[in-house]
């Protein structure tokens, strides 16, 4: 029996929620949070910092284990996501609707790669403009202690970025919010303020950075709807920061 179309609205509407709540939305409340808290104690943002793979433990085995737990548990959400869309009665699989599928690899990996020289070099770029205005906190993007697995664990930790964002903020959202006949507009811009919210707990620079890197990336997801480059996009950014800070940072003087 089909739902009254208000019906089916609110039960989507319920549902954004519900998984934002559980994964991603929940990040922007407690970055906004965390930005606000370092924004206002003695030297600001310009003397605060914000380390992305942190050690957590002291011990190795359970730094280890805590660390490859973390990782699998956070991407429940974005299982959860996936399995909601396909209980919608259409005929395509959730991995072709989204563009997950593995019907054009090298078209993903290419635009994937170009994306990311896309981005990557004005993000440095408005990271270092944020450093000097004072505005955006020193990024640690690899832990202290370094042990034989903490690189394959950093680009698994990468990989955990790329899919929960990609697939949640982009593939997920806005398959929602077109359903729920969203003007075009509102949905890239409603998908790149969540990008950038999340992020706000490394500055205002990095929050502007990742708005415009959701425009970016979901007017792609709007003209291809393939998510898959957007992946490795991302991947590829987070595995250059996380695992070329760790080799290089003494060399450069950044520790």
């Amino acid at each position: 029996m089909t739902r009254p179309a208000a019906t089916e609205n609110k039960r989507l509407g319920v549902e954004i929620w519900i998984v934002l709540g559980l994964s991603l939305g929940a990040s922007g409340v407690y970055a906004v949070v965390n930005l606000i808290r370092k924004a206002t104690e003695p030297g600001g943002l310009a003397e605060a910092t914000a380390t992305l793979n942190s050690s957590r433990d002291t011990r190795e085995i359970f730094d280890f284990v805590f660390q490859v737990l973390g990782i699998g548990f956070a991407l429940v959400p974005v299982a959860l996501a996936l399995y909601l869309l396909s209980l919608d009665s259409v005929q395509e699989t959730v991995s072709e609707r989204l563009g997950l599928d593995r019907h054009r690899p090298r078209f993903d990996l290419l635009w994937g790669l170009g994306l990311a020289a896309v981005i990557g070099l004005p993000g440095l770029g408005l990271y270092g403009i944020g450093r000097l205005l004072g505005i955006t906190a020193e990024i640690i993007p690899a832990p202290d202690v370094a042990y034989w697995w903490t690189i394959p664990v950093l680009i698994l930790a990468a990989l955990q970025n790329s899919i929960i964002e990609e697939v949640i903020v982009v593939g997920y959202l806005m398959t929602r919010l077109q359903q729920l006949r969203w003007s075009v507009p509102a949905i890239i811009i409603t998908s790149a303020a969540l990008r950038g919210s999340y992020h706000l707990y490394q500055g205002v620079g990095p929050g502007i950075g990742n708005f415009v890197m959701g425009l970016v990336f979901g007017y792609w997801f709007h003209r291809t709807r393939r998510v898959m480059p957007l992946v490795v996009a991302h991947a590829v950014l987070d595995i250059v920061a996380f695992v070329g800070y760790l080799l290089l940072a003494d060399t450069l003087g950044l520790t």
